[in-house]
């Protein structure tokens, strides 16, 4: 795991996480967004260092790297601590372990719930094969990236990744993000945003902010309808960032309506991605 820092002066900490297969640089926009006002720790989750090859092992574990990273630099408190996609499922474990304080949890697309065996089993050999090929530079699947998976912007970045990464971290990721888990529980002092889509996998996403809402009830939950799995985080950095800014400034007012994004898009998928 290596950490980026984005840090100068005294300011309120926020912490990003990214997803499967997407580097650390996605979260440029938001960075550039909200670098005035807090110090800003970018991660780079155990087999996404470009630098170098690093296995990743399980969500706890990445959980409790990261919060001993926090802990030796004297950080016990996070104003923002944000995950999408698997990186939610390890900003959950973070805040539901309760060694750092935060004060505001918001999540993208997290697999809070598990999903079936064979599902997983069809994940882990579809992310495979897209590691495989993008290793061997395969002509259809880097213009699949490009048109359907990540911005080609990324493309670098996700190939120094791929060329690093092994089936055993991808067995581990697949399996434990989607291993569900207890959610419930909590002492909850933190204020918590889910966002989530509607197309695809987002059903899981959509049943682990309903659950949620139903044990945390100061959860908002917010659906950007016709979306795949953290598009607007991705593809439209700047809506995304509209709803977290009207979210940690105005969190009353905002959220007295719903929001709803209607938005026309192709679902993607791994396995979509797989069988270029």
């Amino acid at each position: 795991m290596l950490v980026h820092e984005f840090v100068n002066g005294n300011k309120p900490i926020m912490v990003l996480i990214h997803g499967v297969l997407t580097p650390w640089q996605i979260w440029m926009p938001q960075i550039m967004t909200f670098k005035q006002k807090y110090n800003i720790y970018t991660i780079a989750l155990n087999a996404h260092t470009e630098e170098a090859a690093s296995e990743f092992v399980s969500v706890p574990a990445e959980a409790e790297e990261i919060v001993e990273y926090f802990k030796a630099k004297n950080i016990d408190t996070l104003d923002i601590l944000c995950g999408i996609s698997l990186g939610g499922k390890i900003a959950f474990e973070i805040w539901k372990g309760d060694k750092l304080n935060i004060h505001n949890l918001i999540m993208d697309g997290a697999p809070l719930v598990a999903c079936p065996k064979f599902a997983v089993h069809i994940m882990i050999n579809n992310y495979k094969s897209i590691i495989r090929k993008s290793k061997a530079r395969d002509k259809k699947v880097i213009e699949s990236f490009k048109k359907e998976f990540l911005p080609e912007k990324y493309l670098d970045s996700y190939l120094k990744i791929a060329d690093l990464m092994s089936d055993k971290s991808i067995e581990n990721m697949i399996g434990s993000a989607f291993a569900g888990g207890k959610i419930e529980g909590v002492k909850n002092q933190s204020r918590i945003l889910f966002i989530h889509g509607t197309k695809g996998n987002e059903v899981l996403s959509r049943k682990a902010a309903n659950l949620m809402k139903k044990y945390y009830p100061v959860t908002e939950v917010v659906c950007f309808q016709g979306d795949v799995h953290c598009y607007k985080v991705i593809y439209e950095p700047e809506k995304w960032i509209e709803v977290v800014e009207k979210f940690l400034e105005d969190h009353d007012k905002f959220f007295k309506g719903k929001l709803n994004y209607f938005i026309k898009i192709n679902p993607i998928t791994p396995t979509a991605l797989a069988k270029k």
